[in-house]
């Protein structure tokens, strides 16, 4: 059995943290760690208040003086290579990750390990990685979308059509609608890319390349009317558009002819 003071203590301090009295839980966890610091779990929980705070330095002393005490913790583990991983220690963050899936085999350590190799830049075993993650957890939004994403990118919008479907549903954010727009559009599904690019203005009404690319949608389909109105809004928001929307009007089987570039920038608002 643990010292019941401490245990309390503890206790006091998650509560004060998930009430968002987070200086208050440090003050407490500070005071604790000053009578037992080599406790693993008062060491624990100072390096979640403090990356929580954005601390990763400190944060990382005290994983790493929790671990020294107990390295089997699973969290613990999961915990350290995430402070790695935000310190850019990759090599780090996956040698704590391995352990704690060693420990614990759970859906966040794998997509820790699939954030890891991502940003570290190694691509394939990143691509590997998210395809595990899908596999685990068919419902992860976030693997779903970024599976998708790489798949396209390696050209192939078929097999990641069906994987960025699932990373839009429910709260979405506006980039998951743009790749799904992307992905559309390169299989020639107009209508169904232009509701996509309208779904991500929904939620960031300030992207000029989502507008200018909706304009492209709506000028396949042929309604050069709404394609027009979105370049206008791409042009609002960002002049250098212009030459994108220039080229798009002057290429595409339904687009128009101009006399000059003055006359399309005042069509367009400029």
């Amino acid at each position: 059995m643990g010292d019941p003071k401490l245990q309390d203590q503890m206790r006091r301090i998650v509560t004060d943290f998930n009430a968002g009295r987070h200086e208050q839980a440090r003050l407490l966890c500070e005071e604790a760690l000053g009578r037992t610091a080599d406790d693993p779990a008062l060491n624990h929980l100072m390096a979640a208040l403090l990356f929580a705070k954005g601390e990763i330095s400190g944060a990382r002393i005290h994983i790493h003086a929790s671990l020294a005490v107990r390295t089997d913790n699973a969290s613990a583990q999961l915990l350290a290579g995430r402070l790695a991983r935000a310190a850019r220690d990759f090599d780090e963050a996956l040698s704590h990750l391995s352990r704690a899936a060693a420990l614990a085999p759970d859906a966040a350590v794998l997509v820790e390990r699939a954030r890891t190799l991502d940003e570290a830049g190694d691509r394939m075993r990143a691509l590997e990685a998210w395809r595990q993650v899908t596999l685990a957890d068919p419902l992860s939004a976030e693997a779903a979308g970024r599976l998708g994403r790489m798949l396209f990118e390696d050209g192939m919008p078929a097999d990641a059509a069906p994987l960025l479907e699932r990373a839009v549903n429910g709260d979405a954010p506006a980039s998951a609608w743009f790749d799904l727009a992307l992905v559309r559009q390169d299989l020639h599904d107009h209508v169904g890319a232009a509701a996509a690019y309208r779904k991500a203005l929904e939620i960031r009404p300030d992207d000029a390349e989502a507008a200018v690319n909706l304009g492209v949608a709506l000028q396949e389909t042929g309604d050069v009317d709404a394609a027009m109105k979105a370049y206008r809004s791409a042009y609002e928001q960002r002049a250098t558009t212009f030459g994108i929307i220039a080229m798009a009007l002057t290429s595409a089987p339904h687009g128009k002819l101009w006399i000059d570039r003055e006359t399309l920038k005042g069509l367009l608002g400029g």
